[in-house]
């Protein structure tokens, strides 16, 4: 049979995750720690860097460029987009380069992707960024003319979990109403009818559950007193929202084995927040349930922290009356990222072409 060798980057703060995928069999993984201190420098000066390193990598395993069938990158911070397997192209690369949309460390995924493949000539794509925007007009709008709903959520993973359910099912991911949940250092909830996010918390900027690193949905009146009452810079204001919020502000960790281990010893405080945490998942799922109008045939838990099956079985307890309750722990970026682009290759999906801000930001 032919190889179809798929590397899949995904980049971190100070690291990137590398995979190298045969189909859907994963040949390696790696975790690159960068030989240089990548913090003290900005996106774009990063990029040689990483790409010389994921190079390296690619060496030492014995893998030459052209012996690859594509490469696909962590999707970054873009204008709104639909779901699914975009070729990188000018735009998208002048995009994440300039930050227009943001800087983050996943606008280096399609950059390095596209840097590897170009010389070769070999596709390069990204898969399903956090900007995914499928919300009905309905879920966008709020009680301030100023301000729109975002969508912004854990996209490959939620789509990546939703149609492997589908799939283990005999099903189609696109005639099902699905509600999934990821659940990690920030968490999303998003509403999945016939193959679109109709309705999702934007997790970045404090919708939605509280979450081991982010305050979640508070009474934004009591903010607004906060943020004038002069104890706060606007810089530290966004750490209490995102970073420095939810779990931690209250344990001073984010780390939900470690917060798990002291609710396990007695710890009566780490107790009911985890509780509250998922108290407040639960009530982010049964929203949707209106969402859906009642027509849910799954709930799905993902992501990291739905490894705890303390914490998945009291999102249990409350949901479990809306629809059946299935678990997939972790969230396999990496092979997800593979999956996309070998959709395309198999002739599944086509290819979509980015094409920037064509309906405006949304903010």
């Amino acid at each position: 049979m032919t190889k179809r060798l798929i590397l899949a980057i995904n980049p971190g703060s100070t690291s990137t995750k590398v995979g190298l995928f045969d189909g859907k069999e994963e040949v390696m993984t790696r975790t690159v720690r960068h030989a240089i201190d990548v913090t003290g420098l900005t996106l774009p000066e990063q990029l040689p860097h990483r790409e010389q390193e994921v190079r390296a990598l690619l060496e030492e395993t014995g893998i030459a460029v052209n012996d690859l069938t594509a490469i696909v990158g962590r999707g970054g911070l873009l204008a709104p987009m639909t779901s699914g397997t975009y070729t990188v192209n000018d735009l998208m690369r002048e995009d994440l380069t300039s930050g227009r949309f943001g800087m983050h460390a996943s606008n280096l995924g399609g950059l390095i992707a596209s840097k590897i493949a170009g010389a070769e000539g070999i596709p390069s794509f990204i898969v399903d960024p956090v900007v995914v925007d499928e919300m009905d007009e309905l879920a966008r709008k709020t009680g301030m003319p100023e301000i729109n709903r975002r969508s912004i959520f854990h996209a490959l993973n939620q789509k990546a979990v939703a149609k492997r359910f589908a799939a283990e099912n005999g099903s189609d991911y696109n005639e099902l109403n699905l509600i999934v949940a990821h659940l990690g250092g920030g968490i999303t909830v998003g509403a999945h009818a016939a193959g679109r996010v109709i309705d999702v918390n934007n997790g970045l900027d404090g919708d939605g559950p509280l979450a081991p690193e982010r305050a979640g949905s508070i009474p934004v009146g009591q903010v607004v007193e906060l943020c004038y009452s002069t104890r706060y810079k606007e810089s530290e204001m966004k750490k209490k929202i995102v970073g420095q919020g939810g779990l931690f502000a209250h344990l001073g960790t984010f780390d939900a084995i470690e917060i798990e281990q002291r609710v396990e010893s007695g710890d009566d405080e780490a107790r009911l927040l985890y509780e509250t945490m998922a108290y407040r998942v639960a009530q982010e799922i049964s929203k949707h349930g209106a969402t859906l109008c009642g027509r849910v045939d799954a709930i799905l838990l993902t992501g990291g922290i739905a490894y705890s099956e303390w914490l998945t079985e009291k999102i249990k307890e409350r949901v479990t009356y809306l629809a059946p309750v299935h678990v997939y722990p972790g969230e396999d970026e990496l092979k997800a990222l593979a999956e996309g682009a070998l959709r395309v290759i198999e002739k599944e999906e086509t290819a979509r072409v980015y094409e920037g801000d064509t309906h405006g930001t949304r903010i």
